[in-house]
C-alpha cells in the first residue's frame, strides 16, 4: 500500500473549531502499517550488524551449536 492509498483511506476527527485531534483508519490498514514497521525494524538491526565488526557465523555451525 502506497503512501497516498493510506491517506486516502485515513479519516479525522475534527474539533469544534474544525481543527484535526486524532487519525482513525481501518484495522487492516493498522495491520499493514505495523507490518512494514516492523520489516523497518528489522531492516536496521541487520543493516547495524552488518556494520559490527563481529566475525560472522556459518549457518550450520550455528546451527549445531543451537541445537545443543
Amino acid at each position: 500500500m502506497s503512501i497516498s492509498d493510506l491517506i486516502t483511506k485515513t479519516q479525522y476527527v475534527i474539533d469544534s473549531q474544525g481543527e484535526k485531534q486524532a487519525v482513525l483508519i481501518d484495522l487492516s490498514v493498522w495491520a499493514e502499517i505495523v507490518a512494514l514497521l516492523e520489516d523497518l525494524e528489522d531492516a536496521a538491526e541487520m543493516e547495524q550488524l552488518r556494520l559490527e565488526d563481529d566475525e560472522a557465523v556459518p549457518w550450520e555451525q550455528a546451527k549445531e551449536v543451537l541445537s545443543r
